[in-house]
């Protein structure tokens, strides 16, 4: 019997479980998956010669992230690359913002949108670095993280205090009009916004869009060499390392409560898998509460607030093997990572208001991903592994365009949204369709059936918006891990901090199940830090 189960063997489960075995735990992670990653896998399922990651690709949060870095998974042969350039946002009259890891090169290409805008930015991001080590600490640890806010109160006060605070509450359009004379700064804090569902009318979007840059500007957006799924590889390898293992194929159907507490799971095919001391699960907030978990032991107001609950949009995804690079007519989008394609911030609002209105967008915003050019690993020289995602209601009552689109997504459906995308990619790189090869097409209902945790396409776990982060994610009165059952933990995205490869959610559940049981790893580490309390040593910082 292993002192924990794991289900799900996504980037915060595989962190999760890390950690639990770090601490001398057995645990044992179960993935429905015929493979491990969850939205952190690879394939070369459309062409042989190309490595085509499914979902996720570039990985600035993972980057940045301390509790990821603090795994040494390059010792476990992660290795990451870059782009020339981390992103850029080509217009179609011929101007095009870029985003560099070099503040001076990123400045420079402001400055010809409007003089002083270079300025603007560096402002920006000198707050970015006075501020930077207390946000990621108040990221990257459990809700309330009252040493980092206490730190990050400081901070804000002598960088500006109630009006610094202001302005990264703003909605994205607002704060990019109050920053920049020009369109190149607004348009670089606004795509990035769109990372998540924040339209640049939304309240916050400012802050997000302004988080995405700095982070682009100062770890990049990097990606891992040979593909997405190396990074899963190494986070498995790790754990084998420690003792734990990772079963697949093994659909997780029921948490097992007996007298209020979790004391294993029960599989599709009927097998019980006991835990000794928790079970931690990497799946959406409605799957646990909805599915796994008997409503009998619930509180009476969770499945209220489910009702609440509000996915982020829908997905719909085209991988591409192309015969040259993209022929962008400006010229810096063919040395970037990540380009955004949408002819300017009212285009983008114009994108997200159809998505509100639930229509299909009839230009859609398109995040445009060359992966060849980012890791030249991913393909034959001379060509591109690219890809394209972007978002299109939950719900769809109508199409903004005029093919009648209803989101049934049959394979005459998918097709017409994928040409759409193809002909918003010609807008700004005339001649594309003639360079591709093959695609593939990752319609909504395909990347929930390969990873359930994305509930029609949804990739964030749970809307980015104000009214669920914090203590109102996933639900109100939340935002730990523990969750209403003893010894079951909530190691999803749809716990705080939310979306995106970072390890936090896994590791702040791995953390709240060690703190209620007392692990022969634990026991040790006391006593070490007994004896060097008792000798004045510094003490070790918690994993």
């Amino acid at each position: 019997m292993p002192d924990a189960v794991v289900v799900g063997a996504g980037p915060n489960g595989l962190v999760a479980a890390n950690l639990l075995a770090d601490a001398g735990w057995s645990v044992e992670v179960l993935e429905e998956q015929r493979e491990p990653g969850g939205a952190v896998r690879h394939d070369r399922g459309v062409d042989p010669e190309f490595v085509s990651d499914l979902f996720s690709s570039f990985y600035p949060l993972a980057a940045a992230s301390p509790v990821l870095r603090g795994l040494g998974l390059e010792e476990f042969g992660l290795r990451w690359s870059h782009a020339p350039h981390v992103l850029a946002h080509p217009l179609t009259d011929g101007r095009c913002p870029v985003l560099d890891r070099s503040v001076d090169v990123t400045a420079a290409g402001l400055d010809t949108f409007a003089a002083g805008d270079g300025d603007a930015w560096r402002r920006l991001h000198e707050v970015w670095e006075q501020l930077r080590p207390d946000i990621l600490d108040a990221l990257f640890t459990p809700f309330p993280p009252l040493r980092a806010t206490t730190r990050l109160a400081v901070r804000l006060r002598a960088a500006g205090g109630l009006r610094l605070a202001r302005t990264l509450l703003l909605p994205v359009r607002r704060m990019g009009a109050e920053e920049f004379a020009g369109e190149g700064g607004r348009l670089l804090l606004a795509g990035n916004a769109l990372h998540a569902d924040l339209a640049p009318e939304a309240a916050g979007s400012g802050g997000f869009g302004w988080l995405m840059s700095m982070l682009g500007q100062t770890y990049g957006f990097p990606v891992p060499v040979g593909g997405a799924g190396a990074l899963t590889d190494a986070l498995v390898r790790r754990l084998r390392a420690r003792g734990g293992s990772v079963r697949c194929g093994q659909r997780v159907d029921r948490i097992v409560v007996r007298d209020g507490r979790a004391v294993g799971v029960r599989t599709a095919d009927g097998v019980h898998i006991a835990a000794r001391r928790a079970v931690l699960a990497d799946v959406s907030v409605p799957a646990l509460y909805g599915d796994l978990v008997d409503p009998e032991q619930l509180p009476a107001q969770l499945p209220a607030d489910l009702k609440r609950f509000e996915w982020d949009f829908a997905t719909f995804k085209v991988d591409w093997v192309l015969d040259a690079p993209v022929p962008w007519q400006v010229e810096q989008a063919r040395l970037a990572g990540t380009v955004h394609l949408a002819d300017g911030v009212d285009e983008l609002t114009r994108f997200a208001a159809q998505i509100a209105m639930g229509a299909v967008p009839d230009r859609p915003f398109a995040l445009f991903g060359q992966m060849t050019t980012a890791d030249p690993t991913r393909s034959p020289r001379g060509t591109e592994s690219a890809w394209a995602y972007t978002h299109v209601p939950q719900r769809i009552t109508s199409d903004a365009g005029d093919e009648g689109l209803t989101g049934a997504w049959d394979a005459k459906e998918q097709e017409m949204m994928a040409d759409r995308i193809e002909r918003q990619v010609e807008r700004f790189a005339p001649g594309f369709r003639a360079l591709v090869r093959a695609r593939r097409i990752l319609a909504p209902p395909t990347l929930q059936l390969l990873d359930r945790n994305l509930h029609r396409g949804a990739i964030n776990g749970g809307t980015a918006a104000l009214h669920q982060q914090l203590v109102f994610r996933p639900v109100p009165g939340t935002g730990r891990p523990e969750t209403p059952v003893r010894g079951l933990f909530l190691a999803a995205a749809g716990a705080h901090p939310g979306g995106g490869v970072h390890g936090a959610p896994g590791a702040n559940a791995a953390r709240a199940a060690l703190r209620r049981h007392r692990a022969p790893g634990l026991d040790r580490l006391q006593r070490v830090l007994a004896h060097r309390d008792r000798t004045g040593a510094r003490r070790p910082s918690l994993p």
